[in-house]
C-alpha cells in the first residue's frame, strides 16, 4: 500500500495518538488495589473508586473505573461516573462508545460531554455541560486492546510496524525516546475483527457492570456514540434485544429505551456518495467549493467510473467476501475520501478548520499517560492504540460492508426504543448529507411527510434543525465538526436531556407519541456561510468561542512549547490507524 499518498492530516493522527510523549513515556506497574466481584452472566469485574479530582472535581459524586474480564485474555476498561443533579439510585444509566474501529471512548470523556476536561498545563477542570448533570454515564473501551482494555499487558517498544515486544520492563538504548511501555500484547486473535463479532462482548461488559452496581442499573438504559458507532449503534443494540428475547441463565434483561447516534458512518454505499456531495454536489452549507473541474471529474469518476469505488462496494454486497470488501473499501478511501485529504489540507472532520487543527481539546493523552492518573484509575497499560483493532475489522472489510444498519434501526424503532440521529454539519467524514440519506432509507412512520423545525433551546439561539417522527428522528446541528458536544455543548445537553426523556427534540415540552411529526420544509436550506471558515491555521494556543463558534482567546497562563493535535482523530474519527496501514478511523 505504500503507493497510496499519506496525507498530512492521516500522519498527524497517528502522531496525535499512538505516541507517547517522552515526559509520560513508562512502564506500568499493575494495580494491587482492585476490589473483584462477580456480576450478571458470571462476569468477573475488577474494579475501585476513582479520588475525587482525577476527573470527577465535587467530592460528592462518586467514579469508579475497572475491567470486565470478558475471556480469558480480553478485558474491557470502563470508567463510570455518577450523575451530579440527580439522585444517582434513581438517575437512568447511559453508556457511551466512541468509533474507530479501534476509537477509545476516553475521546467522549475528555473531548466532548464527560464531567471534565484538561488544560495545557495538564490541570483538570469541570465541564459545566457534561452528560452527567443528568444522567450516570457509562464510558467503556472496547473492543479489547482499545485505549485501557487489553489482551495481556506486555512490555514492548511502540513502532511504525506495531509493538515490539521488550523481553522485560527495561528499554533499551536503541529505542526511540519515548516509545517504550507497558502496551496490550498485539494479537488480532484476541479482539474483535467485525462490528457483530464485538456485539457479545459488549453486551458482557454490561451484564458484569449492571450486577456489580445494581444501584446505578435500575432506571432505564440509554447508548449514545458517534462515528463508527453508526455501524456500533443499530447493531450492538438490535443484539442486546435478540439476547432479551432469549435471556440466558444469570444473566439480567436490559431495558434498552434510547439510541443515539452522532455523526454516524451507516451504509458505505450512501456515504460514500456524500463525500462528493458534500464537496461538489449540492456542497456544502459554508459556501466552499474546494475542488477545481479538473479535481471534481476525478472525484466524480473515482466514485462513479465503471470498475470504481460503487462498483466495487456493489460487488462487495454481492458476496460478502472479506477479501473481496477490504478491497473495495480501502479503494474507495484512498480514491474518494482522501482527495479531500491530499487536496486541501483541511480537517475531515471540521471542514472550517485547515490542519493541524487544534480542537478538540487533546491535552488529556499526555494526562492519561502519568502514573498518578494511571494508578488511580487502575489501569494495566499506557493509554494508547495497537493497531491490532484496525488491523483485525479491515480483514473483514467490515467498513466497507452493507452489515444490516439501517435494517436493525428500523428493528429497534418496531420495538418501540427511541432512536435520534444528530450530525455536526461541518463534518466532512461522516457528513449530515449522507446521514440525511440514511434516515430517509430507515423509513420510520410517517417520516417521509414530516418536515424540519428550529431547534429552540435555553439560550435562545438556533442551533439547528430537527425533523421527527414519533420516536425516530434527525437533527441538523449548525456550526459543529464531528464532535457535537464540544462545538455545541448546551444544545447537546439539551438534545440529550430530550432524547432519553422521550420529549419532542424541538422544544423538550411534549412527550412524544407516536402520532407526533415535525412540520416544515422537506429539507434543511439554511446556509451558513465562510464567516467561521478559516483560511489560515488556527494557532494550538487559542480556545474555541462556543459563542461565536470560532478559534476563541489564547489559554490564560499556559505556555505551549508543543502539543498533540486531533486526539479525535487518531482515535474517534475516521483515519488510517498507522503510516503503513489502509484502515481508516471513524
Amino acid at each position: 500500500m505504500a503507493s497510496f499518498a499519506r496525507s498530512f492530516l492521516a500522519l498527524a493522527a497517528v502522531a496525535a495518538f499512538t505516541t507517547i510523549d517522552s515526559a509520560q513515556a513508562q512502564f506500568v506497574k499493575a494495580p494491587t488495589d482492585l476490589k473483584r466481584a462477580i456480576g450478571h452472566y458470571n462476569i468477573p469485574v475488577r474494579y475501585k473508586e476513582v479520588p475525587t479530582g482525577i476527573c470527577e472535581l465535587d467530592p460528592n459524586v462518586k467514579s469508579y473505573s475497572g475491567y470486565a474480564d470478558v475471556g480469558e485474555h480480553e478485558h474491557i476498561f470502563f470508567w463510570f461516573f455518577e450523575s451530579r443533579d440527580l439522585d444517582p439510585k434513581e438517575a437512568p444509566l447511559t453508556v457511551w462508545i466512541n468509533g474507530g474501529p479501534g476509537s477509545s471512548s476516553m475521546i467522549g470523556l475528555f473531548e466532548e460531554l464527560g464531567p471534565c476536561r484538561i488544560d495545557p498545563d495538564g490541570k483538570v477542570f469541570s465541564n459545566p455541560y457534561s452528560w452527567s448533570n443528568i444522567s450516570n454515564m457509562l464510558f467503556i473501551d472496547q473492543p479489547s486492546q482499545v485505549g485501557f482494555s487489553y489482551s495481556e499487558p506486555i512490555p514492548g517498544i511502540k513502532s511504525d510496524a506495531g509493538i515490539v515486544v521488550l523481553p522485560d520492563a527495561v528499554c533499551p538504548e536503541y529505542a526511540p525516546e519515548g516509545s517504550c511501555g507497558t502496551y496490550a500484547y498485539p494479537n488480532l486473535t484476541l479482539t474483535a475483527n467485525s462490528t457483530p463479532n464485538a456485539a457479545p462482548n459488549f453486551w458482557k461488559t454490561l451484564q458484569g457492570f449492571m450486577g456489580v452496581f445494581p444501584q446505578y442499573s435500575r432506571n432505564g438504559f440509554h447508548f449514545a456514540t458517534e462515528s463508527y458507532g453508526g455501524h456500533y449503534g443499530p447493531i450492538f443494540n438490535e443484539y442486546i434485544e435478540k439476547q432479551n428475547e432469549r435471556l440466558p441463565r444469570g444473566a439480567k434483561k436490559i431495558n434498552l429505551e434510547t439510541v443515539l447516534i452522532g455523526n454516524g458512518w451507516f451504509e458505505p454505499f450512501y456515504q460514500y456518495q456524500a463525500y462528493y456531495n458534500f464537496t461538489v454536489f449540492p456542497g456544502n452549507t459554508y459556501d466552499y467549493a474546494p475542488f477545481t473541474e479538473s479535481e471534481a471529474s476525478m472525484f466524480y469518476n473515482n466514485l462513479y467510473g465503471k470498475g470504481n469505488c460503487l462498483d466495487r462496494l456493489q460487488d462487495c454486497m454481492n458476496t460478502g467476501n472479506n477479501a473481496i470488501c477490504s478491497t473495495a473499501d480501502s479503494f474507495c478511501a484512498y480514491m474518494v475520501e482522501s482527495v479531500y485529504d491530499d487536496v486541501l489540507g483541511r480537517d475531515e472532520y471540521d471542514v472550517r478548520e485547515l490542519v493541524p487543527d487544534p480542537f478538540p481539546y487533546s491535552f488529556y493523552l499526555e494526562y492519561l499517560n502519568s502514573a498518578k492518573v494511571q494508578a488511580a484509575i487502575g489501569a494495566f497499560t499506557n493509554f494508547s492504540s495497537n493497531g491490532a483493532v484496525g488491523d483485525a475489522f479491515d480483514s473483514t472489510g467490515d467498513d466497507g460492508r452493507e452489515i444490516g444498519t439501517v435494517s436493525a434501526l428500523k428493528s429497534l424503532l418496531r420495538r418501540g426504543i427511541t432512536v435520534a440521529l444528530y450530525n455536526g454539519d461541518s463534518d466532512y467524514n461522516c457528513n449530515w448529507i449522507g446521514n440525511e440519506v440514511v434516515a430517509d432509507h430507515v423509513e420510520a412512520p410517517g417520516f417521509n411527510k414530516a418536515g424540519y423545525r428550529d431547534l429552540k433551546t435555553s439560550d435562545g439561539v438556533v442551533h439547528g434543525q430537527v425533523k421527527q417522527a414519533g420516536k425516530f428522528s434527525f437533527t441538523r446541528i449548525y456550526e459543529s465538526g464531528h464532535e457535537v458536544p464540544f462545538y455545541q455543548p448546551l444544545a447537546s445537553l439539551e438534545y440529550f436531556e430530550r432524547a432519553i426523556h422521550g420529549l419532542d427534540i424541538e422544544t423538550g415540552h411534549h412527550k412524544v407519541s407516536s402520532a407526533y411529526r415535525t412540520e416544515g420544509p422537506a429539507k434543511s436550506t439554511y446556509r451558513e456561510g465562510n464567516s467561521t471558515v478559516q483560511f489560515e491555521i488556527t494557532p494550538a494556543n487559542l480556545t474555541y468561542d462556543v459563542i461565536t463558534n470560532k478559534p476563541g482567546a489564547p489559554w490564560p497562563n499556559a505556555a505551549i512549547a508543543k502539543r498533540s493535535f486531533g486526539g479525535q482523530r487518531g482515535a474517534g474519527g475516521r483515519s488510517r490507524s498507522r503510516p503503513q496501514s489502509r484502515f481508516r478511523f471513524r
